[in-house]
């Protein structure tokens, strides 16, 4: 009797052992390192993206910071320490130019459809995650008859005085788009940019220019510390200060939409756990969760119908967006950075 009890025990103990894997066979092991941006974005990733994952597929995500100088070192040395990159389009490309990212994996998506994804925001070896954007960004104290709304107003330094700042290269890239709209280029013509002419228009509005600015952070504490009137600024940064009641204010005139997007190293220790990731990232559901909070623009286009109104009025890359905007040319800044980064250097040590 005695043994029968233990047989018993054993095989109950078995099965139940055994149960998690006999009702969900798909489940993985593993662990899927991601370079991401940092702060608040993991937090809002991992809470709409990370964890859900993690109980769906029992893969493991771990966020980690990385420059562009780390990734291309990781793959030059041949030491990919990380699985799927989450970075600047153009970082991206860099990357892939140099032969470094795997395939993304579109034909064995199973959450979300490859059609879905805006056809321009994606390619064989990157897909866009969501867009952002730079505006033109002001405080309502220091304009309270009317604040500049266009690039050609913000360097009307007599109409609308005060200190300024921009993005510096170290931000990304300098931002010389405006400087071209300010005089008089349209958005449709734009690229390839004239660096000679937008650095002659720099040197109009320098005087006004109080930094440039090199991080997100420092752009945001400009305004909100009243160092500056206005400024070019991504829109997330302006507008969580915005949703604090701080007395600022953007113009959605001529702002310029930026890409983020994912790419899998071709010799990351857990590709396979990657391309499910990216792919469950990508879902209309999951996008519009985290580019709600995040206030960007989610590049699933189911996911427009399920934000709010108010969501989707105020999200880069939206129907709004799109008609009073312009995509910065990553493939023209890649080409050119070197040069520029140069130009640049030399200019502001003026």
């Amino acid at each position: 009797m005695t043994d029968l009890i233990r047989l018993n025990r054993r095989l109950l103990l078995g099965t139940a052992l055994a149960a998690p894997f006999v009702a969900r066979p798909a489940l993985a092991a593993g662990e899927v390192i991601v370079r991401t941006p940092g702060g608040t974005y993991d937090d809002v990733m991992r809470k709409y993206v990370y964890e859900p994952f993690t109980r769906e597929t029992g893969i493991t995500v771990r966020p980690v910071a990385a420059t562009s100088a780390k990734l291309l070192a990781m793959f030059r040395a041949g030491n990919v320490e990380l699985d799927l990159i989450d970075t600047g389009a153009g970082q991206l490309l860099t990357l892939d130019r140099m032969g470094a990212l795997a395939p993304i994996a579109y034909d064995k998506w199973r959450w979300t459809k490859p059609e879905d994804i805006s056809p321009e925001l994606k390619s064989a070896n990157r897909v866009s995650n969501f867009v952002y954007c730079t505006v033109l960004g002001y405080s309502k104290e220091a304009f309270p008859n009317g604040a500049p709304d266009s690039w050609a107003q913000f360097w009307d330094a007599g109409k609308f005085p005060g200190p300024r700042m921009l993005g510096d290269m170290a931000s990304g890239s300098a931002h010389l788009e405006f400087a071209l709209l300010a005089d008089g280029v349209p958005k449709d013509k734009l690229y390839p940019l004239d660096v000679e002419r937008a650095l002659r228009v720099m040197d109009r509005i320098r005087p006004q220019i109080r930094r440039f600015w090199d991080t997100g952070a420092l752009s945001a504490q400009m305004l909100s510390d009243k160092e500056v009137v206005a400024g070019s600024i991504w829109n997330g940064r302006l507008q969580v200060l915005i949703d604090r009641g701080a007395p600022l204010a953007y113009t959605w005139n001529e702002h310029m939409i930026q890409v983020q997007a994912m790419g899998i190293f071709k010799d990351a220790r857990n590709v396979a756990g990657a391309q499910l990731l990216a792919d469950y990232m990508l879902q209309a559901e999951v996008q519009a969760k985290y580019a709600r909070d995040l206030i960007y623009g989610p590049t699933n286009t189911k996911s427009f119908p399920l934000m709010t109104e108010e969501e989707r009025a105020r999200a880069p890359g939206g129907p709004r967006s799109t008609q009073t905007g312009f995509y910065q040319n990553n493939e023209w800044w890649e080409d050119n950075r070197d040069r520029v980064n140069r130009q640049w250097s030399r200019w502001v040590q003026k």
